[in-house]
């Protein structure tokens, strides 16, 4: 039989083999530009016996900071799937600071599951007072409140969904911190999903599912967050259903989130379905230019450097996917200016930031720039393709062949063949001027930037 030492120094190699394995499995998982802005640059960085987890490091404490916030959970299950004896993970910045060591599994592990309580602090920084509303998640935002105010149920449970980055978590830490404000002795317990299944499959291993059931099915208020990471795992699908049932027999409040609605969900029992829709599903649409601007407002105000209006209109209009990487963006761009020495304008962001812009950029037709220039200038559209070449109509036309060239991924000849079958040598020239009156003409540069926006948000 292999030593304590020999077992570890065999845990310690497989460790250190498996690391490129794991990489791959969360590229996939969270998608390869998420993965690429956070965890590309994770390195494995050994593996401690006394306690026997594994050290992760990224080149910042910025970067240290986030991947634990957001990653911490995923991280941990990959590492126990692929190493059971991996007790946790320690995310570490390259100075050799630890943020914080993640090795809840390794406390489990070392306490009685029954003396375990759920003791998780709510982030400071997502409340009610701090989270905007606008129409898209207008709904949401009520339901949560209502919760929050812990008065008599009007529904239960609460479902709510949306595409990533958009506020579900934000929400469910409000109505923590707001639940507890008004119930300060209040048993309130805030989970991933993940950490359901790692918290349930070490119950089993350790044959002490009692405690585990005891500690979910004696809180007051209890939420599930990122659900969809359930599906497919028939087990504990199962406990959860008995949990949800506990629950709503117990007149205990219960609240989920998902990145998608009940229905859309494959992999998940039907009743688990059912009890999920019983209460009140509500969702969260993706953010308009309006709030987006809002919520960029708000963080740039909080900025230790001064981010110009059009700045902000630029990082509101060109980010358009979800409010983590509109707020990510933010902060990129004003660490990058104080790394560099660099105040803030239209130039560096767009240098900065040119990656995040082009994911970012919705799909375009030259047949709506002709409409929303048309309309802009007070034209009529069939003016695009007429041969008039008096000004009023040349030059929008000439802005619309100029921004059909940088909004779309048309061809110089497809673009002159859709503005009444001009040659390309014509848009070339459309193009030239534009940018010569930019340089010179405040008023066509304004006009254009107006134009940009409108078309990009």
């Amino acid at each position: 039989m292999a030593s304590g030492d020999d077992l570890d120094s065999v845990i310690e190699d497989r460790a250190a083999a498996v690391w490129p394995t794991i990489r791959d499995g969360l590229r996939r998982d969270i998608g390869a530009r998420s993965f690429d802005q956070w965890l590309g640059r994770t390195r494995y960085d050994g593996f401690c016996k006394v306690d026997r987890t594994v050290a992760l490091a990224l080149p910042s404490a910025f970067m240290a900071n986030w991947v634990q916030k957001n990653f911490a959970d995923r991280l941990n299950l990959a590492w126990r799937t692929a190493l059971p004896d991996v007790t946790g993970v320690r995310i570490l910045a390259d100075d050799g600071d630890v943020v914080q060591n993640f090795t809840a599994a390794a406390a489990v592990a070392e306490t009685p599951a029954a003396a375990v309580e759920p003791a998780f602090r709510f982030d400071p920084r997502l409340t009610f007072d701090n989270f905007l509303v606008g129409d898209s998640n207008r709904i949401a935002h009520n339901a949560a409140r209502a919760i929050a105010e812990g008065g008599p149920m009007r529904f239960n449970p609460l479902f709510v969904h949306g595409p990533t980055g958009q506020g579900k978590t934000h929400l469910l830490h409000a109505i923590g911190h707001g639940y507890m404000a008004r119930k300060p002795h209040a048993r309130v317990l805030y989970m991933s999903a993940e950490r359901f299944m790692i918290d349930f499959v070490h119950a089993m291993r350790t044959k002490d599912t009692l405690a585990f059931k005891a500690r979910l099915r004696s809180v007051d208020l209890l939420m599930i967050d990122d659900f969809q990471f359930i599906a497919g795992k028939e087990t504990t699908q199962e406990e959860f259903l008995y949990t949800v049932d506990e629950l709503m027999r117990g007149g205990r409040r219960l609240i989920i989130s998902a990145d998608r609605s009940p229905h859309e969900l494959d992999g998940i029992e039907g009743r688990i379905l059912s009890r999920l829709t019983q209460g009140l599903v509500v969702d969260i649409q993706p953010a308009d230019y309006a709030l987006r601007r809002a919520i960029v407002e708000a963080k740039a105000n909080a900025m230790p450097q001064a981010i110009p209006p059009l700045v902000r209109d630029l990082l509101a209009a060109r980010i358009a996917s979800n409010i983590r990487e509109l707020e990510g963006g933010l902060n990129r761009l004003v660490a990058y200016a104080a790394l560099n020495d660099r105040p803030i304008d239209e130039a560096f962001a767009e240098d900065t930031l040119a990656d995040m812009f082009r994911a970012g950029r919705r799909r375009v037709t030259i047949d709506e720039i002709q409409k929303r220039v048309s309309d802009h200038f007070k034209i009529r559209q069939a003016e695009m393709v007429s041969a008039r070449r008096a000004r009023v109509v040349a030059r929008p036309r000439q802005i619309a062949m100029y921004l059909s060239k940088q909004l779309t991924p048309r061809s110089l000849p497809e673009i002159g063949r859709r503005f009444g079958g001009r040659d390309h040598t014509t848009v070339i020239h459309a193009v030239k001027q534009i940018e010569k009156l930019r340089a010179a003409d405040t008023e066509i540069d304004a006009d254009v930037r107006l134009l940009l926006r409108s078309l990009e948000g």
